[in-house]
């Protein structure tokens, strides 16, 4: 028996797409944070059980307090805009089924953004522990968030789909929205930033993502997500800057 989380926010263009690919789990779990759309009503026609709290600009602790909502052994954490494939499903049945010694497992990603499916760069060898056992461990850090299993941890051979910024526009929404919660964290832990790491910063980050991880194989499309993806580092250090300037 599992329990199947999503975390959501005025996402009625996903939603549906979302929970469809989650129809093998015994129990969904919406937890929304005061969307304006049609999010909840739907989700709740689509049978899942869904819980209004805000965000405060946490995902760890609204990922916690979901945890602690989930009835069954076994959670799997999807975000809204992520599927999950067939084989995938698959996969986590026969995994749930005779676990072995392991108290989570690893998911990796497939990125599809502006049509085109990303095989390399910033996201084409990422995972993320998205399936665990209830009681093995706690998700940490409010943005970026990793959820901390302890215990054996396997690789799934399959993957999710993932349809984030299917524009520009949301793209650079996004991206301002993370680089102000990460540049609080960094300021609330005392971190402080040099003007060497706000100019060589996003220059590595570029060269890690369109070089060393391939991005340039993607195409136009590589070279677009690598300078955002460097672009997301500098406005992390450029945000800050000024948040020390204040004080």
């Amino acid at each position: 028996m599992i329990s199947a989380v999503v975390l959501t926010k005025n996402e009625e263009k996903n939603i549906v797409d979302c929970l469809e690919s989650l129809n093998f789990a015994s129990e969904i779990i919406v937890v929304d944070d005061n969307s304006e759309d049609r999010t909840l009503e739907i989700a709740r026609k689509m049978g899942a059980k869904t819980i209004i709290r805000s965000l405060n600009n946490n995902f760890s602790n609204q990922r916690n307090f979901a945890l602690s909502c989930a009835k069954n052994e076994w959670a799997l954490f999807v975000d809204a805009d992520e599927r999950v494939t067939s084989q995938l499903r698959e996969e986590i049945m026969e995994f749930i089924k005779n676990p072995k010694d392991f108290t989570g497992a690893y998911i990796r990603r497939k990125d599809i953004m502006w049509g085109h499916v990303f095989d390399f760069g910033e996201t084409g060898s990422k995972k993320f522990v998205r399936l665990g056992k209830k009681s093995a461990g706690q998700w940490i850090r409010p943005v970026h968030e990793e959820w901390v299993i302890q215990g054996k941890v396997k690789t799934f051979q399959n993957f999710f789909f993932h349809y984030p910024h299917q524009s520009i526009s949301e793209f650079l929404k996004e991206i301002n929205y993370y680089t102000d919660i990460r540049a609080k964290e960094l300021y609330e832990n005392k971190i402080q930033v040099r003007w060497y790491s706000v100019i060589l910063y996003p220059k590595l980050k570029f060269f890690q993502n369109y070089f060393l991880r391939l991005g340039l194989l993607d195409g136009l499309p590589g070279l677009i997500q690598a300078m955002f993806m460097s672009l997301h580092s500098f406005l992390v250090r450029g945000k800050l800057w000024l948040l020390w300037q204040r004080k």
